[in-house]
């Protein structure tokens, strides 16, 4: 595997750009960590001119992160926004900071739309559509939306993926995995939040987002799970004019799902739309076991019967039946009041980079679940619940895994969106049904049967296993083959002080050395002063450079 140095040198001009973008924005002391600052320093010029922006002085540093992630571009705006989802490991004042990311991306031109449509689909835009509107309805920082007829007259919109996107996207993945990579190597705290593992999911999440040919397929999906439900309407994909990097899908001119003046205006009843919708949504996570990861009320129209619409399948969350069964544990163990049920499902659930104090747990769990002592499940506040259990992770340093946060995320934006339609709206009672019925099914006598013929099978594997595992290790004694790896800890500090010393060092016999030759030229007199004087001056320079250098590392 190529090594991280080396990974960061293959794009030299783009890690430069991060480093000087992060030194921008104050924060040197990240970049010398991490081991940016030779690449940044390999342009000299930064050496003399760079400063921090003043306006900047002023910001506090979520500000300067936000604006750093802004600065960088789509990919580190996609991370930053990715991030803002996760309360379990970034802290409140940084995600209010995050959601306010925004992606000033213009519209690409339109002949470059039509050369991506054209390329993608093999045929001339006039022989694909009947119309094909040259003006973009909408722009992102990875496509833009076109409106478009069918030669059979049916209104469409074409999401066109912005040219080069995929590559600087995989670029900037590489070099956000080798500086995770070095984070965790050379700044320890980070560790627990698991820089590494939440690139790869960021890296998974982005790379289905930019594959139009995939969300195609899951708009189709949903169109065939819900076929028979009135109440929700996915727009119908052209699959023969869809590709990666081009959709074809059914225009939709409905109202705003936030927009309650337009709804009553169309005829719709606003409470019956938010009930309709936590419905809707509850049934994709908890029965099915996917849903849409993005409802906000940009991606959710109502047409005038009510019919709600989802658009934009490219962020889809799936929950596989455990994590399903584990957040339904949480439920039952808050209104039973169960400590011991609730830490099981957490630690079954939560990931860790270090070890749970799990008496610590229990004792927190216990103060949390006192908070709604005596509530009925059907009166909880299901975002206010959902904030506080973050909290608990947070401070235990537990961390969930992607698609739960994309669903406790959902969750909130929804139950904001209710809240604005209907004042009285409680998604609890809507999510209590759902609830029951994924414990009524876990002791049903098939699913028992089921799990009993799966514990036997593993049983079994064991026990055909074992002999070979054990003669493969005494196999390893017996040829003095075993081997122990040892990792060295503790060490940064040590080796920070040696740079700081060998810096002294270097700085005082430079100044000593100055010192010295202005003696020599001032007892030499006149004569020589055309030979010595530019050397010295150009020493000195030299000497200065090198001085700054070390002054500017920190490591002085």
């Amino acid at each position: 595997m190529e090594s991280s140095p080396f990974r960061l040198l293959r794009n030299l001009s783009r890690t430069r750009e991060i480093a000087t973008v992060l030194l921008n924005h104050g924060f040197g002391d990240l970049v010398d960590r991490i081991g940016l600052r030779e690449v940044w320093y390999q342009s000299i010029r930064r050496v003399f001119f760079w400063r921090r922006h003043k306006p900047l002085q002023k910001c506090t540093t979520v500000e300067r992160v936000r604006l750093s992630l802004e600065s960088l571009g789509p990919t580190f705006i996609k991370f930053g926004q990715v991030m803002s989802t996760r309360p379990d490991i970034v802290p409140p004042a940084m995600i209010t900071e995050l959601k306010k990311l925004q992606e000033h991306v213009p519209p690409f031109g339109s002949e470059a739309a039509i050369r991506e449509v054209e390329s993608e689909l093999g045929k001339p835009v006039h022989e694909l559509y009947r119309e094909f509107d040259m003006e973009p309805l909408a722009a992102g920082s990875l496509a833009q939306v076109h409106r478009a007829v069918a030669f059979d007259g049916s209104q469409l919109v074409v999401k066109i993926r912005r040219p080069n996107v995929v590559r600087d996207i995989e670029r900037d993945l590489s070099l956000l995995e080798q500086m995770a990579v070095l984070a965790e190597a050379h700044v320890p705290e980070t560790r627990v939040f698991d820089p590494t593992g939440l690139v790869k999911h960021f890296a998974r999440s982005i790379r289905r987002e930019v594959n139009f040919a995939r969300e195609g397929r899951t708009m189709d999906e949903f169109r065939r799970l819900f076929a028979d439900d009135p109440s929700l309407y996915v727009p119908k994909v052209w699959m023969d004019l869809t590709t990666e990097a081009v959709l074809t899908m059914e225009y939709i001119d409905g109202i705003k799902v936030d927009d309650r003046d337009a709804l009553v205006n169309a005829g719709c009843d606003p409470c019956a739309v938010a009930a309709s919708g936590a419905r809707l949504y509850m049934k994709q996570a908890f029965e099915l076991g996917v849903f849409h990861g993005d409802p906000h009320p940009g991606n959710v129209r109502v047409k005038p019967c009510g019919t709600i619409v989802l658009l934009d399948f490219g962020m889809i969350g799936i929950l596989d039946a455990d994590i399903r069964e584990q957040l339904v544990d949480l439920f039952v163990a808050i209104s039973r009041q169960d400590v011991p049920l609730a830490v099981r499902a957490v630690l079954k659930f939560g990931e860790s980079s270090t070890a749970v104090d799990e008496a610590l747990l229990h004792v927190d769990m216990r103060d949390f679940l006192g908070n709604y002592y005596g509530v009925p499940l059907d009166k909880l506040n299901v975002g206010t619940l959902l904030g506080d259990f973050m909290s608990l992770l947070t401070t235990h340093q537990i961390r969930c895994p992607g698609s739960l946060m994309l669903l406790i995320r959902a969750i909130v934006t929804l139950e904001g969106i209710g809240r604005r339609l209907d004042p009285d709206f409680n998604l609890a009672p809507v999510l209590q049904p759902y609830i029951e019925n994924v414990v009524r099914a876990r002791f049903s006598p098939q699913r028992l049967r089921a799990e009993f013929r799966a514990e036997a099978k593993k049983l079994w594997n064991v026990a055909h296993e074992l002999p070979a595992h054990i003669n493969k290790a005494v196999a390893k004694l017996s040829q003095d083959d075993l081997r122990v790896h040892l990792e060295h800890q503790g060490l940064g500090q040590l080796i920070l002080e040696l740079e700081r010393a060998s810096n002294r060092l270097v700085v005082g016999f430079v100044v000593s050395a100055l010192i010295v030759a202005s003696a020599l030229i001032i007892r030499q007199g006149m004569d020589s002063l055309w030979f010595s004087v530019p050397i010295y001056f150009t020493s000195s320079v030299l000497a200065l450079w090198l001085i700054y250098g070390i002054f500017r590392s920190g490591r002085l």
